[in-house]
């Protein structure tokens, strides 16, 4: 069997990962891929003998048996969040704000940008902030005083019509990705880093990490600007973290683990069931407080990136999940 990689070779830079997985998937399964935008991978389809499906990149799920829905609902943080707390799942919650005039007319009171800055006081002035339906940790970051509280919300405001405002909460953080109830593996999360060369100051080497960020089209990682430690020079292969958001997207990293506990696999069955999704990547702290049984969740992902299984060697898992989709949709 040739391996994910293969398939990825000769593909421009921002050509989708699960683009390459299913064209891998195609060739195991005996199915026919097509790249139908002229080989951006951006659009493409899949057909058997009597059955042909199309899938898109950008807002188009790759998992065609969530629906519409599930996806919708699961896409807006606060949303997803009130069906789990609705459904007795333990979830972060927070409160949501417009940062803009349009159609305030359609809904309540006390959601706009003014209402932000007085939850943000009820805080302490401090709470993570992130883009109501924002993925792959763009702009999600902890926010410590309210001038820069505001300077957020200037900078979201050009990309985001609405952010979630949560309680800084401190624990160990896991992925559990479902297939319908089964469990197909777990990740630890853990945050971005820099690594010292002996020559450069922790702001130099931030800098450089938040150019790439920027290249991809996220938010760059935030610290503050008078935190003396950022002029310190690390020694060459020392290692600083960089704490808030551990989105592999935004250099985080995803270690393949069992799951924390059989309580975590519950609650994320749990989640998925609530939401209505066939697929999904639930997102939780567990060990909050260092409390062993004090567990919540952050999110639910119905549109989840698998980048992991492929930096992992796990072309198998790759397999198993598009073979999910493929037998959902008839194709196999």
């Amino acid at each position: 069997m040739r391996s994910p990689s293969e398939f990825r070779k000769g593909k421009p830079g921002f050509y989708p990962d699960q683009s390459v997985y299913a064209e891998f998937a195609c060739a195991e399964f005996g199915l026919h891929f097509r790249d139908l935008d002229g080989g951006s991978g951006l659009l493409f389809s899949v057909a058997s003998r009597d059955r042909l499906l199309h899938f898109g990149a950008g807002r188009c799920s790759w998992y065609p048996q969530n629906s519409a829905t599930a996806s919708m609902l699961a896409s807006d943080k606060h949303f997803a969040s009130s069906i789990l707390r609705e459904a007795g799942v333990p979830a972060l919650g927070g409160e949501y704000f417009f940062l803009h005039d349009r159609h305030r007319a359609h809904r309540p009171a006390g959601h706009e940008r003014s209402d932000a800055i007085d939850c943000f006081r009820g805080l302490g002035g401090t709470a993570f902030v992130k883009p109501l339906t924002g993925s792959r940790g763009d702009f999600a970051q902890a926010v410590h005083d309210e001038a820069v509280l505001v300077r957020y919300l200037d900078d979201v405001v050009k990309y985001y019509d609405a952010v979630l405002i949560q309680p800084i909460v401190e624990g160990t953080e896991y992925r559990v990705f479902l297939l319908d109830d089964d469990m197909l593996y777990c990740a630890r999360k853990y945050p971005p880093s820099v690594t010292g060369d002996g020559v450069h100051t922790v702001r130099e080497l931030l800098a450089a990490h938040n150019d790439t960020l920027r290249a991809r089209g996220l938010s760059p990682a935030s610290l503050p600007d008078r935190d003396p430690s950022l002029d310190a020079i690390p020694a060459k292969d020392e290692r600083r973290e960089i704490p808030g958001r551990m989105n592999l997207s935004a250099g985080g990293t995803m270690v393949l683990a069992d799951a924390p506990s059989e309580t975590a696999i519950i609650l994320a069955r749990q989640a998925a069931r609530a939401i209505g999704l066939r697929v999904a990547a639930i997102d939780m702290f567990v060990d909050i407080g260092g409390k062993p049984d004090a567990n919540e969740i952050i999110e639910v992902n119905s549109n989840p990136s698998i980048r992991l299984l492929e930096d992992s060697n796990r072309g198998d898992l790759i397999l198993k999940i598009w073979h999910h989709s493929f037998v959902a949709m008839g194709l196999l």
